[in-house]
């Protein structure tokens, strides 16, 4: 998007994001949603962020934090909006975004449900948080302690490729 003063372009680009908020039906953090625009269509990052200041001034979208990140979400009113506005949007962009949606929230899913950080507790000596969220709940935490910095990664690492592995064999054994 060029840089414009073209009112109906700015109000395009703006259904645009209710549109994709509206289809993704989750929250979503600032560069998540950057993301999915820019993949979408070349918006300029400071009309983005203006774009999400007027939305959300309106009502059309909610903000909260959740552990220290930034979420947006689409309001009601935001839905309505967009069910007013959706013949804005080009039949090609709607198809785009549909497209682009079913392969980037798999990622974005993926990411978000299996975590795993470090902390140091003490000098050569690391807690290592691993867990699962689903649905932006934590379903299951587990903490442990390294003595080193590599194991500690080693350990992230592992988890976050073996997840899906690990945690019904711990749950089996806790169920025995």
């Amino acid at each position: 998007m060029k840089l414009t003063t073209n009112k109906e372009e700015l109000a395009e680009s703006k259904v645009l994001i209710l549109y994709i908020l509206s289809k993704i039906n989750k929250p979503v953090t600032n560069p998540e949603l950057l993301d999915l625009i820019q993949s979408i269509e070349d918006m300029n990052y400071f009309y983005f962020q203006q774009f999400l200041i007027d939305l959300k001034e309106n009502g059309y979208l909610l903000e909260y934090e959740q552990e220290k990140k930034q979420y947006y979400a689409i309001s009601m009113s935001g839905r309505e909006t967009v069910k007013l506005t959706i013949d804005m949007l080009p039949g090609s962009v709607k198809d785009k975004v549909d497209d682009t949606l079913r392969n980037t929230m798999r990622k974005i899913e993926n990411e978000e449900s299996v975590y795993a950080d470090f902390f140091p507790s003490k000098e050569d000596e690391f807690m290592i948080k691993c867990g699962i969220r689903e649905n932006n709940k934590e379903i299951f935490e587990v903490k442990v302690f390294s003595s080193s910095r590599e194991n500690s990664i080693k350990i992230m690492d592992n988890w976050k490729k073996n997840a899906g592995k690990i945690y019904p064999k711990i749950v089996e054994m806790l169920n025995q």
